[in-house]
């Protein structure tokens, strides 16, 4: 096991340097200058040159990487040419909403999707399984944005059970905690759920056709039993790939809901930074997702050991 995590976190370092050579190429080939942005309508040319210069921006395009890499060696992501302060402790400020808000999500999206895929596998043709079925297509089809404006009208406006906009923290109590982000939690986990309740009623299934499932029933055991101990066990490993994948998508899904429900999180802290055209601010952001990407994806390959003794890496 510790040779595996070895080699697998060795892996990541070079997948870290591409996607921070990328990411650092793209932001410089969008259209836009940022020295133009915080200048202003009224500034000159001379003023646009000057601000260029203190941002080092008229250097070569190497000569700017080579400074920012030197930077992220020792932990430092630069400093935001708009908000004025360090990515770091930008970062560090928003991270804690959108982390309560992901956290939330695939709390709701397993505790949801896992037992009505597996109940959909176990009653195979039911009403059940059909109602699955065009659930799961609806979760795809329906945008992120759209769910999220609908729920706002009806729950927080119409309702009013909830805030329509805002965030509170943990600190604050469990109970705002959860109100404030109850709704936008739930219009996430909208086509995770989709995604998750399908591929877990694939899987169980196929588990249910096997041989040990059989044997299991012939024994006499109760059918919770054989459904839990059995099928849904032995169809663990692609349910939770799933799951990994789900957090990992979660990134995109959590810029547009944050927009819409005005948190300030890793979200809106993006879309400000892009509309601002923030270079250090959006590679900061980024190479964070990546970061949380990679190491997700890694705690996924081991847990496969933990659910199938018949693994080995």
């Amino acid at each position: 096991m510790g040779t595996f995590l070895a080699k697998r976190i060795l892996a990541t370092i070079p997948v870290m340097l591409i996607v921070a050579i990328i990411v650092f190429a793209l932001i410089r080939l969008v259209p836009g200058d940022p020295a133009a942005v915080i200048a202003g309508n009224m500034a000159t040319n001379e003023d646009i040159a000057r601000i260029r210069t203190e941002l080092g921006l008229d250097r070569g395009f190497f000569a700017q990487f080579a400074i920012w890499a030197k930077g992220l060696v020792t932990g430092d992501l630069g400093q935001s040419f708009f908000f004025k302060k360090d990515v770091t402790a930008l970062i560090a400020e928003r991270v804690g909403p959108t982390l309560s808000l992901a956290f939330l999500t695939i709390m709701i999206t397993v505790l949801i999707a896992v037992p009505l895929g597996t109940l959909a596998a176990w009653r195979h043709g039911g009403w059940l399984d059909r109602a699955l079925m065009g659930f799961s297509v609806l979760g795809f089809s329906i945008p992120v944005f759209v769910i999220g404006y609908l729920f706002a009208y009806f729950f927080a406006l119409q309702i009013d059970w909830f805030p329509v906009q805002g965030y509170k923290p943990f600190s604050a109590g469990i109970g705002e905690w959860i109100r404030h982000l109850l709704l936008p939690a739930l219009t996430l986990s909208i086509v995770y759920v989709a995604l998750i309740a399908r591929v877990t009623r694939a899987s169980v299934a196929e588990a249910l056709t096997e041989d040990y499932v059989r044997t299991a029933r012939a024994k006499g055991l109760p059918e919770s039993r054989v459904l839990i101990k059995h099928a849904l066990a032995n169809a663990a490993v692609p349910i939770v790939t799933v799951i990994g994948i789900g957090v990992a998508l979660l990134i995109g899904g959590v810029v547009v809901t944050e927009s819409v429900f005005s948190i300030p999180g890793l979200g809106t802290l993006t879309v400000d930074a892009v509309l601002a055209r923030d270079f250090p601010v959006i590679q900061g952001v980024i190479l964070f997702f990546s970061v949380l990407y990679v190491l997700i994806n890694l705690l996924v390959d081991v847990s496969y050991v933990f659910l199938d003794p018949r693994i080995r890496y």
